[in-house]
């Protein structure tokens, strides 16, 4: 379990590091929400505003890193609203003292609005333009969407990390492994492509020009899908609903697979079991238990327990579907 955090990026680091790229900083550094990597805005002497990303180390190589910026050159160069990293003197990936960090233009909006059907065929047509690109090659460095890593990997983490509590390890434990074991079986993708990955609410910004993208941090192959699934929310009716308004937008620009509704609650149970062994994994960065003071305790256990009861449900009911797919 890597051990690694943060403690020795001070901010005089940081300002020295974004100086050595022929910048000149021209204010202090306002921290962003970021956990995985440490975000700051700031601005230079003209008061243009920027945003620097210090990559986590041990996390992503530099291959991969590359490959998720050249995915946003690809991006941009088709005009699709997302910011990209700015290069200086050709170069868009930097190195200081240890640490890799890139530049971004700082772009603002709002947060875009999950039951806003207006706004969900919008964002099913900007996916769609996306995927549209992204379909047109592989990546080579960057991993995929596997059941493996996903879910066997991060199980290991779990019991691994002790933070089960000894009362709770019987029942938590049994209920993980029988709904690992289902999604796993479920998890059978037919065709995978480049994708965002983390398409959630937070990392979609809302101007009056319609979406953009400020992160593409998680990408990888898989399942075109994953990157529609997490704007589905409410009961089962609802998600119909939203389904249809996104797909609406989507097929515009390239066709939706129907075979990919049932990988569905796969998906989401790749994100849960992956998101406990996320903090599992991540508990020795002091940022950790400072902002999830709620993980180590018996409670948070309790309710995953219950979390995945449901999941296991939802693994066994029939997938979405419409009419026409």
């Amino acid at each position: 379990m890597s051990v690694f955090d943060f403690t020795s990026l001070s901010p005089d680091l940081i300002l020295d590091g974004l100086e050595s790229t022929g910048l000149t900083v021209d204010s202090g550094l306002l921290a962003l929400n970021s956990y995985e990597n440490r975000v700051y805005q700031f601005h230079d002497m003209a008061k243009t505003k920027y945003v620097t990303k210090f990559y986590r180390p041990q996390r992503w190589t530099e291959a991969q890193i590359r490959e998720e910026h050249d995915f946003s050159f690809e991006l941009d160069a088709s005009e699709l609203p997302l910011v990209a990293p700015m290069k200086i003197d050709g170069e868009s990936l930097f190195s200081y003292k240890g640490y890799k960090f890139a530049i971004f233009p700082c772009r603002g909006g709002r947060i875009f609005e999950v039951d806003n059907l207006d706004q969900l065929e919008w964002m099913g047509r900007f996916l769609g333009r996306i995927h549209a690109v992204a379909a047109q090659k592989s990546f080579s460095e960057r991993p995929t969407f596997n059941s493996e890593e996903m879910l066997q990997q991060a199980q290991l983490i779990i019991e691994g990390s002790n933070f089960v509590p000894a009362g709770l390890s019987l029942p938590f434990f049994t209920i993980l492994e029988q709904v690992i074991t289902v999604a796993s079986q479920q998890y059978q993708p037919r065709s995978q492509i480049r994708l965002h990955g983390d398409c959630h609410v937070g990392n979609i910004l809302w101007t009056e020009v319609g979406p953009h993208f400020v992160d593409l941090d998680d990408c990888r192959m898989g399942p075109a899908v994953q990157d529609i699934w997490m704007m589905l929310s409410g009961d089962r009716q609802q998600q119909l609903l939203q389904l249809d308004t996104i797909l609406t937008g989507y097929n515009e620009f390239y066709r939706f697979e129907a075979n990919q509704l049932p990988l569905i609650e796969s998906l989401r149970t790749m994100r849960v079991v992956n998101y406990m062994a996320w903090l599992c994994k991540r508990w020795q960065d002091p940022a950790f238990p400072r902002n999830f003071p709620w993980f180590n305790t018996e409670k948070y256990w309790e309710q995953q327990i219950l979390m995945l009861k449901e999941q296991m449900s939802a693994l066994q009911q029939p997938p979405l579907s419409l009419l026409g797919y």
